[in-house]
């Protein structure tokens, strides 16, 4: 039996267990959109083509498994360039599906045409263009094999109309066949001895822990050699969540909004275990000054990364898991003696990296002040309230920052932010497909009130399908970190970032069908948060009106060292 182009696409996406598709339809995919309806596959029509990205991501960042987005040609797969963008920079696993013009019209100007896969290029794992209908089966195989594989991240299929309506007998492969890719899984076994030795040989031991971790699916590995070695950890914001957030020994972020103790360990540790994390400039500060007296143990699955920043004296590529779960092996075969060789010192280490966590701990004035709430008390109140058990989803700027130091992480997944791209608009959709993924659970997007209005226009995908998001925007009519920079670093010289003129966000809320709700004092803060969590059916929306000058610290000034900060409490 012979089937179209679109049909193969949909029982190809049915082969791969893809239960969910968030998209928006247009003339180059109405053949696909009309083989969705006799489908399992529930999808969630957004308001914009970036809102489908981000909520794929979301959804894939919660569940770990790859989330799918459709758009039409033209500018419908244009707007997904952002969300294709922001999932590349965060190694997420997304696919995302272009109508095109018919191949007849390739490279005619034909209307709505966009050469979407060149465009891409730089910002996808793989991209394919196919154009025959022959094809389609091994592509989509191919395509989630790539996505979810080795590294992970964005695969964008590009399907021209003709494509979709040609047809073909449907033979979907049971395997793939990459020669040129293949990725390294196991760490090699010398380094393995390597760095356990490292490991048992090292006095200031400090584990850094990015989002390769969680991808790595590594929180049981990185718990048991813990466990084995004491040792201080500190993880990126991408990592957040692997290693709880309330153990002890849990620093808290490092870099340039780091906690005290995480910055001060990475500048006196002298062996830095690393995994899944990429030394990126925010964690760093600047470059020579990183970890100087640390030898580097680097862990990660793209080979590429290692030695890319910073030099490390023992690379291991592989899966964070499965290396990590060698190593513990390795320790935990080692004798007793060789354990407590260094056991005094580390303790001592131990000891001295906790004093500064008690000395320096994140901290602000009062809940409320005579010029707004305090922002750190409403995440706070957030973290009281959910027990920390929410999927929290943030925006890009303070309210990203704050999130990412008063709310603690004690479960992989539980957090979904746009580390390397810094997007703003992300939180809302992405909130919209972690809910999707999640349904048992809260899922709350901290925002701002500049970075709601950016994919506001989401409120009524979440109202439509009775989606029970809620957004807590930290409101101070300013775009804050622009505002913060332009404080410290620009001798308060405001230029453009008062938002004075926003509109009223409850009444925004209630327009679209959600809940609207205020808070402009402690009390009423509280009280907000319990009203929201006790509503099921729809979307809320709570408004924070926080201190419109409160800063984000510490901070160390861009291209500084660590030990640079502002507002850390070292002065």
């Amino acid at each position: 039996m012979k089937l179209s182009g679109a049909e193969i696409l949909v029982q190809s996406l049915v082969r791969e267990g893809v239960e969910v598709i968030f998209g928006y339809p247009g003339g180059a995919v109405l053949e696909i959109y009309d083989k969705i309806l006799d489908s399992p596959i529930r999808h969630y029509l957004v308001r914009h083509e970036q809102g489908a990205a981000h909520a794929a991501d979301g959804y894939a960042r919660t569940t770990g498994r790859p989330g799918v987005c459709l758009a039409t040609s033209g500018p419908g797969a244009t707007n997904l360039v952002t969300g294709i963008a922001t999932a590349y920079m965060d190694s997420v696993p997304l696919i995302a599906i272009t109508g095109q013009v018919a191949t007849s019209l390739l490279g005619t100007d034909a209307f709505q045409e966009a050469d979407i896969t060149g465009i891409t290029l730089p910002i996808t794992k793989h991209n394919y263009l196919v154009k025959k209908v022959e094809d389609l089966p091994r592509v989509i195989k191919e395509a989630f094999h790539i996505a979810t594989t080795g590294r992970p991240g964005p695969v964008l299929v590009d399907l021209p109309k003709d494509v979709t309506v040609a047809q073909t007998t449907f033979q979907y492969p049971d395997r793939v066949d990459l020669p040129s890719y293949r990725p390294t899984l196991t760490g090699h076994p010398r380094q393995i001895e390597r760095a356990a030795a490292e490991i048992l040989a090292a006095s200031k031991p400090l584990l850094y822990v990015g989002g390769g971790a969680i991808s790595g699916c590594a929180s049981a590995a990185l718990a048991k050699l813990v466990e084995l070695v004491p040792m201080p950890v500190t993880a990126t914001l991408m990592g957040l969540g692997a290693f709880p957030g309330t153990d002890p020994k849990f620093l808290g972020m490092l870099g340039m909004h780091g906690t005290v103790a995480a910055n001060y360990a990475t500048l006196e540790a002298d062996l830095v275990i690393a995994v899944g994390a990429r030394f990126d400039d925010r964690v760093t500060g600047y470059l020579p000054s990183f970890a100087p007296k640390a030898k580097i143990i680097h862990i990660d699955i793209d080979p590429a990364e290692i030695g890319k920043n910073v030099p490390v004296d023992i690379p291991i590529v592989g899966d964070a898991g499965l290396v990590l779960a060698d190593i513990v092996k390795v320790l935990a075969a080692s004798s007793a003696e060789a354990r407590a060789q260094k056991a005094a010192e580390r303790e001592d280490w131990l000891t001295r990296v906790l004093r500064w966590k008690a000395d320096y701990p994140l901290k602000y004035g009062q809940p409320e002040s005579p010029t707004g709430l305090a922002p750190q008390f409403v995440v706070e109140e957030l973290y009281r309230q959910t027990n920390g058990e929410a999927i929290i989803t943030t925006e890009v700027g303070q309210n990203q920052m704050w999130t990412a130091q008063f709310y603690r992480f004690d479960r992989p997944r539980s957090l979904a932010s746009s580390g390397g791209l810094g997007t703003m608009g992300y939180g809302l959709p992405a909130a919209i497909g972690a809910q999707i993924g999640n349904p048992g659970r809260t899922v709350i997007n901290v925002s701002g009130d500049g970075s709601f209005l950016m994919n506001v226009q989401e409120l009524a995908t979440a109202v439509q399908y009775g989606i029970p998001i809620k957004v807590a925007i930290l409101n101070n009519q300013f775009l804050g970190m622009v505002r913060q920079w332009q404080e410290l670093f620009y001798n308060h010289r405001y230029s453009q970032s008062c938002l004075r003129s926003n509109p009223d966000n409850v009444k925004i809320a209630e327009a679209f069908g959600a809940v609207g709700l205020r808070a402009t004092n402690a009390q009423e803060t509280k009280e907000v948060i319990a009203e929201a969590l006790a509503i099921t059916d729809r979307p809320v929306v709570m408004d924070f009106m926080v201190d419109r000058e409160a800063n984000v610290l510490p901070i160390v000034p861009p291209n500084a060292s660590l030990d640079k900060m502002i507002g850390g409490g070292t002065q």
